[in-house]
């Protein structure tokens, strides 16, 4: 009889061996509590990074095709490129900043401003809004005569509130 208590202290030892491995529910419970804070704390800054990440690509590419725009006009001031007569001296489209144009007494050489047009990020179809230099400054339809200013034309709010049409 003996043996057959050391056997059973045996096997139940083993038993309470196995059960003590694993997690118990108030464990995983907390464990899930834990997890779904930090998640509602996450998700909300990966959203605000993203939308930032959009608003500075923005800026950046308002800022090449602005500086394009100055520097084409800067070379039609200074009389490197020729200018019609009641024309304002901007380029009539974008296409003209990727193309270049010739310069006077330059021996045939071209102005590039350009090498691609950036996209509009805040926009499904990437396409940017564009005043002529006729335009009223706040006007939204573009008259066609030349480009004098673009602008997003997203209704979106920025970060910082303003709408990123007003950029």
């Amino acid at each position: 009889m003996n043996e057959y208590y050391q056997h059973f202290i045996k096997t139940a030892s083993k038993d309470s061996v196995l059960l003590d491995k694993g997690f118990t529910l108030i464990e995983m419970i907390i464990v899930m509590a834990i997890l779904s804070l930090i998640a509602t704390i996450v998700m909300p800054l990966a959203k605000t990074t993203a939308k930032r990440n959009k608003e500075i690509e923005l800026r950046q590419n308002l800022r090449i095709i602005r500086t394009a725009l100055d520097e084409y006009k800067k070379l039609v001031d200074e009389g490197r490129i020729q200018k019609g007569i009641g024309e304002s001296g901007y380029p009539k489209n974008m296409q003209v900043l990727i193309d270049g144009v010739p310069l006077i007494d330059a021996g045939g050489m071209k102005a590039k401003f350009l090498r691609r047009i950036p996209k509009d990020p805040m926009t499904e179809d990437g396409e940017w809004g564009k005043r002529s230099y006729f335009d009223e400054p706040d006007s939204m339809v573009w008259d066609g005569r030349d480009i004098y200013d673009i602008y997003s034309k997203s209704d979106g709010i920025a970060l910082d509130g303003s709408r990123y049409g007003d950029w």
